[in-house]
Parts: structure tokens; C-alpha cells; sequence
């Protein structure tokens, strides 16, 4: 009929709600005072956890219910909050505060306190700090590339967007979302991680069958082989040689020219700006019917984000060395090759560690900065630079995964907003400044409370792992010839998989982990997934990503109440 024929077949459906013009801002006063509130709550969360019980705890989904509950308070200037957008910026500041304080600078500053120089403590938070900020304006200008898309799985970011979404909409993907919610929280409380089911309904099949294997062979390794794999460096062998494909990979996208690009690629306006840009007004007319599917950095963006990530490194590796004094301690030379090696491992494990969350939820920071640990020993770095480096290198890598996360869930939240492009470029840039403020938070926290911590001798077991390693060495004189070894089947399945799959980053990853019972959690829901969905066709997919994103959420509450327990 007539009155049809003015949309085109490919309008997305009207939102049940009037979008809005601008994305909302951090700025508003009432979004400004919750962040900062969640932002402290998040840091004391993350600090206490790590340090009196070891464990990181990714507390998006309690940001999100509690913007959603102050949203519903009866006041006229609260009820701003219900706005989606805006529950997304509290979701990006909590989790931003929470692995900042736990994995960042908690367990950075705790590298040289553990072994034994106190003095370096603060030099070491600074240059942490300035790890992290770097680490996040790398993933926030190179997020929507294709090396780190937005169309990937980003399982918590996926679990954090389906929350709001439901608590916004309600019906009957609330109660799917609730029950699953449950059943995670009551797995928590059984100590059943049923976050790696939920992980395996939403990501790669084929990462994520890689990465339930490699869990297996590691909790069964004892009975299979009579020996704990994990305990020989066979696992970080493996890492190595996918790791080393993976950035072979990642440097032909980078290095792949503009005319070498095949027609099917979607046409990319906007993306020649990069992230902060000015789109183009062509953008959603050439691209498909969903233009929140195109590719919003293009590989020569990507490459400069890299190149300028690298000298950042640098920069900051080079004042890290001044204010921890290895001026006078070291050679000119040796000062050089230490400041580039340290911007060099920074770099590859934030983008190692990225690869694997973006496929799994899962990232393997220590493991990563054991591998370089072990270079720094390997290639004869003294002791006290080495214990810094491993201090500077932890502090990227978990930010980098979790601003993946939030912007996941903002860029599902805002895809059927049209226009599209500036509206999302808005919103990540509202997202970054989100966390910002959620760092700013966890410094403050960290410097206040480090000294109580360490008095008791609430040290993150990761940081005492670095340290003793520092301080004693390998060991064993055959661990060069075990990584070298066990690094080719490594990089064989990372070349199987490709890029998208990363599958031989997901096998090493799940070698790292000692997690009992996960691989069985990740098998049987990819088993009931791919069976599902030849049951169900296409609608499967939507149901099972709100069970999977229920109990990645109930299993993120469970880890963010134990700090009742460490109390």
C-alpha cells in the first residue's frame, strides 16, 4: 500500500522507546556521582578479592542492576537513569575500577614488595598507572577493526548488554536471563564454574572447543600422563608458538594494502577518521542493511593505533626507569634494549591476552607475563629491572580484555540507533571516559590501602609467583628447549584456525588453566548448542545467548559477593 512504501524493507524495527539525539555524557552531574560511587565500590571490590582470596571479579552486571535500581528511585532527577546508555557508562566504570585495582596495580606494586624492595612500590604504581592508560586507549582506538572486532563474541560484554536489555524490556527474556542468572549464582555458591558454559553459548565454537579441550587435558593430565603439564612450561610452550603466529597474522592485516581489499568487504566511510572521527555522510548508504556490522577502523588506523601504542609503551617504560633509578644502575645500552623490550612485551601481551578474552571471556595475563619473565631471565635482564618489567608488563593486558567487554556491550546496546555511526563513535568515547574515572578511583584506592594489605601479608599469589621466579631463576636448564618444542604444535593449530579462531591461543589457554570441571562445562554447552540449534534453526541462537549471558552474570554476582567472605 502506498503508505508503506516510504520504508525500505530494511528498516530495523522502532524502538520502544524515543532514541535519543546524543549519546548521554559522563558530565551530567547525577551519571557523574554514580560513577565515582561505583568506581570506589568497584576498586575496593577488586583490591579485596585479589589480595584475600586470589580471585578477579568482573562486576559490570552489578554496576548495570544497580543504575538500573537508582533509575527507578521516585525522583524527577534519577530517572534519567533508566536510560540504557547511561546504564552502560556505569557498567564501563565499575568493571574499568574493579580489574584496575586487582589485576593492574594491586598485583604490579606487589612484584617488587614481594621481592624485597619496598622502595620501588611507588615507582611501580606509576608506571603501572601509565600501562593502563595506554593499554585502554589502544583497545578504545582499535576496537571495530578487524583484528579485534566488535562483531566478535566478547562473551561479558555479551552477559552485561542482555542484562540491561531485559531489565529494560522485560518479558520473557527477563525471566530467561533471571533463570540463568540463578542457576549461576547458585553454581557459584557450589563451586560449579557454570561462566564457562555460558561462555561456550556465545562464543567461536571452534576457539571455544579448542579451549574446553585444552582445560581437560590440564585437569587430567596427572591420570593420562602421570605428570601436571602445567607444572613443565608444555603449556606456555604452546603459547609461544601460537602467540607468535597470532601477531604474524596480525601483522599481514595490518600490512595489507588498500587495493588488495576484496569486493565483498563492506564499503567503510566513517572509518578512515578512526574512533574519535567525523563521519561521513555516505556511511549508512553504502554499507548493509545492518551498518553496525561494517568495520569501523581500518587496517591503516589499526596500524598507527599499534605504532603509537608501541612509543606510548616506550615513553612510559622510559619513565618507569627513571623513577625506579635503573639510570644509575644500568648501562646506556642496556637501559635502551630494557625500555624496548619492556614497550615490545606490553604491547604483545595486551594483544595476546585481548585475543583470547575476545573469544572466550577468558585471559591468560599471567601466563603471558610468565612467557616474558622468562625471555627477561633467558636473555640475562638483572634482577631488579626484571621484577619492574614484570610489574609493568602485568598491569596491561586485563584493562585492555574488559574495556573489549564494556565496549561490546555498549556497541549491542546501541546498533539499532540510527544514524548509527556518530551516535556509536558518542558512545565509545562516552565509555572511555567512563573508565577513566573508574581508574582514577582504583589509583586512589590502591595507594590507600597497599600498605594494610601487605602488613598482613595480603599479597596476590600471582605477584609472589613473579617475584620468587625473579628471584630464583628457572631451575631447570631444559626449559628453552621445552618451549622451543612444544611451540611448534602451538603455532600448527594457530595456523589451522586462522585468524578469527584463534584456535591455538584458545588451546594454550585453556592448558593455563586449572579450573576443575570446567572442561566438561564448556563441552557439554557447545554439545547442547550445536544440537539446539538444528532443533530450533536461527531462534536458537537468541535463546541461548540469554541462558549463556544469565549465567556468566549470576557467576559474576557470586564472584563479586565473596568479598563478604573475605571479610
Amino acid at each position: 500500500m502506498p503508505h508503506h512504501t516510504s520504508a525500505p524493507p530494511t528498516a530495523p524495527p522502532p524502538s520502544p522507546v524515543e532514541e535519543p539525539t546524543h549519546h548521554p555524557r559522563v558530565r551530567e552531574p547525577v551519571v557523574f556521582v554514580l560513577l565515582v560511587v561505583l568506581s570506589v565500590v568497584g576498586a575496593v571490590i577488586g583490591a579485596d578479592l585479589v589480595a584475600k582470596l586470589g580471585i578477579s571479579a568482573n562486576t559490570s552486571v552489578v554496576g548495570a542492576l544497580i543504575a538500573m535500581l537508582v533509575g527507578r528511585i521516585p525522583l524527577a532527577g534519577l530517572r534519567g537513569m533508566r536510560s540504557v546508555h547511561r546504564q552502560n557508562l556505569a557498567q564501563s566504570a565499575i568493571s574499568a575500577a574493579t580489574f584496575a585495582s586487582a589485576n593492574a596495580l594491586l598485583t604490579s606494586v606487589a612484584v617488587p614488595y614481594v621481592f624485597g624492595r619496598k622502595d620501588l612500590v611507588w615507582p611501580m604504581l606509576t608506571g603501572a598507572f601509565i600501562g593502563l592508560l595506554i593499554d585502554t586507549w589502544v583497545l578504545y582506538r582499535s576496537f571495530g577493526s578487524r583484528l579485534l572486532p566488535a562483531t566478535a563474541a566478547w562473551p561479558p560484554g555479551t552477559a552485561a548488554a542482555e542484562t540491561i536489555k531485559a531489565g529494560d524490556q522485560g518479558g520473557r527474556r527477563a525471566l530467561v536471563l533471571g533463570a540463568g542468572t540463578l542457576v549461576g549464582i547458585g553454581g557459584t555458591l557450589l563451586s560449579l564454574p557454570l561462566s564457562a558454559a555460558g561462555v561456550a553459548f556465545l562464543g567461536n565454537v571452534w576457539a571455544l572447543l579448542m579451549f574446553g579441550i585444552g582445560l581437560g587435558i590440564r585437569q587430567f593430565s596427572p591420570d593420562l600422563f602421570h605428570t601436571d603439564i602445567g607444572a613443565g612450561y608444555i603449556p606456555h610452550g604452546v603459547m609461544v608458538g601460537a602467540g607468535v603466529v597470532a601477531l604474524g597474522q596480525a601483522a599481514v592485516l595490518l600490512l595489507r594494502r588498500r587495493a588488495g581489499r576484496t569486493a565483498h568487504q563492506p564499503v567503510r566511510a566513517a572509518a578512515e577518521t578512526g574512533p574519535a572521527g567525523s563521519p561521513t555522510a555516505e556511511t549508512d548508504a553504502e554499507t548493509d542493511a545492518d551498518p553496525s556490522t561494517a568495520v569501523t577502523v581500518d587496517e591503516r588506523t589499526l596500524r598507527h593505533t599499534l605504532l603509537r601504542g608501541y612509543a606510548l609503551f616506550t615513553a612510559g617504560a622510559a619513565v618507569l626507569a627513571v623513577v625506579g633509578g635503573l639510570v644509575g644502575d644500568m648501562s646506556p645500552t642496556g637501559l635502551v634494549a630494557w625500555v624496548l623490550f619492556a614497550a615490545f612485551a606490553a604491547l604483545v601481551h595486551e594483544l595476546i591476552v585481548g585475543l583470547a578474552a575476545m573469544q572466550s571471556g577468558w585471559f591468560p595475563s599471567f601466563a603471558v607475563t610468565l612467557i616474558f619473565l622468562i625471555a627477561g631471565l633467558l636473555i640475562g635482564v638483572p634482577s631488579v629491572p626484571l621484577a619492574l618489567l614484570v610489574g609493568y608488563v602485568s598491569a596491561t593486558g586485563p584493562a585492555f580484555a574488559d574495556m573489549g567487554y564494556d565496549l561490546k556491550a555498549g556497541w549491542l546496546l546501541r546498533r539499532e540507533h540510527r544514524p548509527w555511526d556518530p551516535f556509536e563513535r558518542e558512545g565509545r568515547r562516552e565509555q572511555f571516559r567512563a573508565a577513566l574515572i573508574g581508574f582514577g578511583a582504583a589509583l586512589v584506592v590502591v595507594a590507600v590501602l597497599w600498605q594494610s594489605y601487605f602488613r598482613q601479608g595480603l599479597i596476590p599469589p600471582v605477584a609472589k609467583v613473579y617475584a620468587d621466579t625473579v628471584k630464583h631463576g628457572l631451575g631447570d636448564p631444559g626449559v628453552m628447549r621445552t618451549l622451543a618444542l612444544w611451540a611448534i604444535p602451538g603455532a600448527l593449530v594457530q595456523l589451522l584456525g586462522g585468524t578469527k579462531r584463534q584456535m591455538g591461543v584458545m588451546l594454550a589457554t585453556g592448558l593455563l588453566i586449572l579450573t576443575p570441571q570446567a572442561c566438561w562445562m564448556v563441552l557439554a554447552a557447545l554439545a547442547v548448542r550445536v544440537g539446539y540449534r538444528r532443533l530450533r534453526g536461527q531462534r536458537a541462537e537468541e535463546e541461548l545467548n540469554l541462558v549463556g549471558a544469565g549465567l556468566i552474570a549470576g557467576s559474576s554476582l557470586g564472584d563479586s559477593a565473596q568479598i563478604i567472605k573475605a571479610g
